[in-house]
């Protein structure tokens, strides 16, 4: 598969061995939904990188040359995932990170997912993973390179028909899916888990806090979660999917579900809007 990309603003196509992102996962990335040339939640991506930045403490990038890079690889995609990769470089042997910094960069644009119709109408099949999501507070929210539990989790099933696991950590509580962040309609009341202890902060799920401000973020068990009225997932790829079925609990789209994806529709996502 050909992917246009840009590393350190060149079209080179070599990664030192002594990259610390390889070496190590140090670093961070974001993955930006392109709609021709518009990236709707493009501030709210920077943002995120830029507070992942320093929380990591490491020197963040220029917005504005991201910005024109996601542009160049993206350019003869109508509709396009921009990954954006930094990682803290080469680097020595050893875990000590070198005082100066000399960030790897690495812009790549591959064509968006094609997701079916039916999934924003009528919903999806979810499955509860057996992994158990690890705490650790110092990197939650965070979307660095490490991923292995998304990818143990994402291991644990190839039915064509499930489209997503459900995470929870260590006490069953829930915490997010491998792909996306999850909002449930409790009670009436509109909820999405707590991702101060583990879990990636999203920015579909910032964006629909702020959309929904009675929106409340706490801990759900995964009991509550089974007997929610409504579940959907927010991811700023593919946007609001309902969920029609975990395990054997049944679920319909409904009202709080279907603003949500209104508002998504109003910010130019307009492949996201069920009918």
């Amino acid at each position: 598969m050909a992917v246009a990309t840009l590393i350190n603003g060149s079209s080179e196509r070599a990664i030192s061995p002594m990259d610390r992102g390889l070496a190590y996962g140090d670093g961070l990335f974001e993955s930006i939904r392109f709609v021709g040339a518009k990236a709707p939640l493009w501030q709210r991506h920077m943002r995120r990188l830029d507070e992942s930045c320093r929380r990591l403490r490491m020197p963040a990038p220029d917005p504005g040359q991201l910005w024109e890079e996601a542009s160049a690889v993206r350019r003869d995609l109508p509709h396009a995932v921009v990954r954006i990769t930094l990682t803290r470089g080469v680097g020595e042997r050893g875990y000590a990170p070198p005082a100066r910094p000399s960030m790897t960069r690495i812009v790549a644009a591959f064509a968006a997912p094609v997701v079916p119709s039916e999934n924003y109408a009528d919903g999806v099949c979810v499955r509860l993973c057996e992994l158990r999501m690890a705490a650790q507070p110092a990197l939650a929210g965070i979307k660095h390179l490490n991923r292995l539990e998304q990818v143990l989790a994402r291991a644990e099933w190839n039915e064509p028909a499930v489209a997503e696991g459900l995470l929870c950590d260590s006490d069953d509580r829930v915490v997010c899916a491998t792909m996306a962040n999850v909002f449930a309609v409790i009670d009436g009341a509109l909820l999405t888990p707590s991702v101060d202890r583990c879990g990636v902060a999203g920015v579909a799920r910032a964006e629909v806090l702020q959309a929904f401000p009675q929106a409340q973020i706490g801990d759900i068990s995964l009991d509550a979660l089974r007997m929610a009225e409504e579940i959907f997932l927010t991811s700023s790829v593919r946007g609001i999917v309902p969920v029609s079925l975990l395990g054997d609990r049944v679920y319909a789209p409904g009202t709080i579900t279907r603003k949500v994806q209104q508002h998504w529709h109003t910010l130019g996502f307009s492949m996201e809007q069920a009918g």
